[in-house]
Formats: C-alpha cells, structure tokens, sequence
C-alpha cells in the first residue's frame, strides 16, 4: 500500500517496553482528576472500604473514585460499561493502575459512598474558589427535572388511576355489549370464547388496578411509582415527567454549579431559602445576592433569606383571576403605610378591620363600608364589599417587587445562567436522564454528574496544568 501512511508491525517485538505514560499527554484532564483525587484525604470523608467477606482486601477508594469521575467526565456512567473500558481504555489503565473491578463492586462503591461521593463535589466547588472562578456577588437559582428510571404507565395518581379504572370499565362493557350482540345473531363458538378470554383479562386488570389504588391512596402524597418507589410525577415544561427534581445554585462568572440538591417534590417553593444559604456557605461571604423565576415566589422564603443577609430577586406571578374578568388585581390598592390603609382605584380608604392566621400566616383584613354606594363596584367585587389582605411581613415582600423593578436585568441575565447547566447534563444523559433508583442513588448519581460538569469547565476555562498546580500548592 505505497503512498500511504503505514502502521507498524503487530508482531514486531520492541527491545524495551513502552510505558502508560508515555500514551498520556502532560496536560491531559485524566491527569487532572489523577492529582485531585490523591490530594484528598479520603480518610476524613466517610468512604466505606471494607475488605471481602472471604478476607480478599477491598479496592481503594481512591482508585474507586478516580474509575467513576473518569466515567462520568466522558459519559460512561455505567457499571457495566466501566468495567468494559477499565480493561481496553489505556488513559483508564494509567489512572487506575490497570486495575478492573468487575460491574458489581463499581456499582456497589456508588450506592455505599453517597454521602463521601457529594463531599468530594462541594471540595472541587472549593478548589474552584481557590482558582477565583467563582463570583461572590450574584447567583442564579433553579430547578429542572431529570426522568427517573420509572416510564409514566408504571406511576399512579389519583387522577391517573380514576382515568385508568374508568377505560378498562368501558373497555369491559363494550365487550359485553358485543357478547349480547352476538348471542342474538348465533356467532360462532370462537368469537364467543376470543370476547369472553378479553374480557376476564379487563377484569384481571381491574382486580389489579384497585389493588394499586389502596397502596396508591395509602401513600402520605396519594402517588404510588412501580419501578422507581421515590420518583415522582412531576409538571415539566406543560408536560408530565416521572422523576426528579435537580436545584441548583449556578454561579454568575462562569456558570459553574456551586450547590445542588436532588429532591422529589415537583414545586420549586420551598426552595429558595435552603439553595441560597448553601451557596452563601460555601462562598463564604456574609452578603450574597440570589436571583430565582416566579417558581421560587414565596413571602416565607424570601423573608427568611433576607433574615440571613441574602438579597433574593424573585418574579411575582400573576395568580389573581380578577384582570381576566376585567376587574381589579390587587395590585390597584395602594397601601398608605403611615395610616395603616388602604386606597382603592375610586380613592376610598379600607381601613384595618379584623386579623387572623391563613395557611399559618397572620393576616390583617382592610374594607370600607362605602362599596355599596360606589359607581366602579362592578370592576372591583360582586360581593358586599371589597376585601383586601394584608400579611404581617409583606413590606419585604413590597421591598423585594421595588428592588426588581429597578434592576430589571437581573432577571434577563438569569436564564442565561441557569440554563447552560441544566442543558449540558442532560445531553450527557441517555434518553431516561438516570441510571439509579431511589431518592439516595439519584442523589449520588447527581452529585458524579455536577463534578464531572464543574471539572470539565474549569478545564477549559483555565487548562489542567493551573489547576494541577493550585492542587500542589
């Protein structure tokens, strides 16, 4: 084959082995997560390394550790598909010193290592804080959801399963009709048994269904999951998804993730204040500002990050069904704070009348009896009179609108952050997001995710030989 560039010889004998290292350049990221790993003190982070039951010593976790973040850092997130490239992958036969643990301990060292898994995350969050890739000004928060291992037909509502019920009974009687059909025209004795065996089976279904829906009706949230007993069904984006709910706090310099937390609760209201006060931690500043979508609108969550030195920038959605009957939101009353009142579009007063608690709230209640009298009536209540809510705590939440209303790009800016993140991971995914089950594997897996994510990016952004000295330092 002249005029080609030619291979050597298979069989050709060289007189002095090559080395591993000679087949890893000096500024490749497997390098990087070699020196990272080995400057861990993996002694301090609850790593489980057991030695067999037959008295066989265990794997270190180190080289454990280094065999998964190689994975995730390349998409190879299974146990059976590392065990594959630990024996044919030579930048993985340098890492791990041509070590290949078969798929069952590499799967067990995920599911026994969660909570050493997420420490060594949050500790390469800290050597980006060292590399000053981090900003400790503004952070975007956000959730997005992941698909658990765990397809929509195996995952009962309450809705679900009456929808359910309902088709395999009209299933059933359409049968039956068909049978009573037949027995006036003489079928044949095969059609008779084809519809009589389709119906036993509708009812075998029925038998089971209900069955599902005791267990179903049982559970503290009414949602029962066949494969995946922790997924959830969850609103994505208009659409049903069953799985999990992935926030995270995303830093504003370089989009990097510096706090997460997997959860299986679909509504993002309860999270602002948590994900904000993990990223103030770990930043370790005393004031941080926290931007968040309407998601995250909630008068206790944004108290409670104010009371702790965060300044949240949260949209307030529009939930007031008024505007759509053509009458007044009541963002039309004005409250006049040195009197305690309030002033309705027709410049009435509603004064203070009674308090009470709401969904664990103090409320103040604001009317005026000169509703019925009033020539606008008609565009603000058919009721006796107007009634105007007031909570005891709603001048942070006035405080929190005027803030975004003067610095509206905050909220421009924030897609751009949270976003990028969200996108990266799941095009590193397959098709179903995860790989594990249950809420503490998801939780691990994650957490492998969001490090191979924030590696991979300070990577690129610095190179592997600053980060490499930073490590040495």
């Amino acid at each position: 084959m002249s005029g080609f560039i030619e291979g050597e010889d298979r069989n050709q004998a060289t007189m002095f082995p090559e080395r591993l290292d000679d087949y890893v350049a000096e500024d490749h990221p497997v390098r990087v997560i070699d020196v990272f790993i080995d400057d861990l003190d993996v002694s301090g982070l609850g790593f489980k390394a057991a030695p067999a039951a037959t008295g066989r010593p265990g794997y270190h976790p180190k080289m454990m550790l280094k065999l998964y973040v190689y994975g995730y850092l390349n998409r190879v997130q299974s146990s059976r598909r590392l065990e594959v490239e630990a024996r044919r992958n030579i930048e993985l036969m340098w890492l791990t010193g041509r070590l290949a643990p078969d798929f069952k301990t590499i799967a067990d060292f995920r599911k026994d290592n969660g909570e050493a898994i997420r420490l060594v995350c949050r500790e390469f969050v800290m050597l980006c804080k060292k590399l000053d890739l981090l900003s400790d000004t503004l952070v975007a928060i956000d959730g997005s959801k992941f698909k658990a291992v765990n397809s929509r037909d195996r995952n009962f509502t309450r809705a679900k399963m009456k929808r359910r019920l309902q088709d395999v009974e009209s299933a059933i009687e359409r049968y039956l009709a068909r049978l009573d059909q037949a027995d006036k025209s003489e079928p044949t004795p095969d059609d008779a048994r084809t519809v009589q065996a389709k119906v036993a089976k509708l009812r075998e279904e029925m038998a089971r269904l209900k069955k599902l829906d005791v267990r179903m009706r049982e559970a503290p949230d009414k949602q029962l999951s066949l494969t995946d007993p922790d997924a959830r069904s969850m609103n994505s984006r208009g659409s049903g998804v069953v799985g999990y709910n992935l926030q995270s706090a995303v830093d504003s310099k370089h989009h990097l993730i510096i706090a997460h937390e997997v959860s299986n609760v679909g509504s993002d209201r309860k999270q602002l204040s948590p994900m904000a006060k993990q990223a103030r931690e770990i930043l370790g500043t005393n004031k941080l500002k926290v931007v968040a979508d309407k998601g995250y609108y909630n008068g206790q969550e944004i108290r409670d990050c104010e009371l702790a030195g965060i300044v949240p920038y949260v949209a307030k959605p529009k939930t007031s069904p008024n505007k759509a009957k053509g009458q007044f939101d009541r963002s039309a009353f004005k409250y006049i704070k040195d009197n305690d009142e309030y002033e309705c579009p027709a410049g009435e007063r509603l004064t203070f009348r009674s308090e009470r608690k709401e969904d664990g709230k103090q409320m103040r209640r604001y009317w005026t009896s000169a509703c019925s009298g009033c020539a606008i009536k008609a565009q603000c209540t058919t009721g006796k009179e107007r009634r105007v809510s007031r909570w005891e705590h709603e001048a942070i939440l006035e405080r929190a609108e005027k803030r975004l209303r003067r610095k509206p790009e905050v909220m421009l800016a924030r897609r751009s952050l949270v976003e990028h993140p969200f996108g990266t991971l799941k095009s590193w995914t397959s098709a179903t997001h995860l790989l594990t089950r249950t809420l503490p594997n998801v939780s691990t897996e994650m957490s492998l995710q969001v490090l191979a994510y924030n590696m991979k990016r300070a990577i690129n952004l610095v190179g592997t030989r600053k980060i490499m000295e930073m490590i040495d330092r």
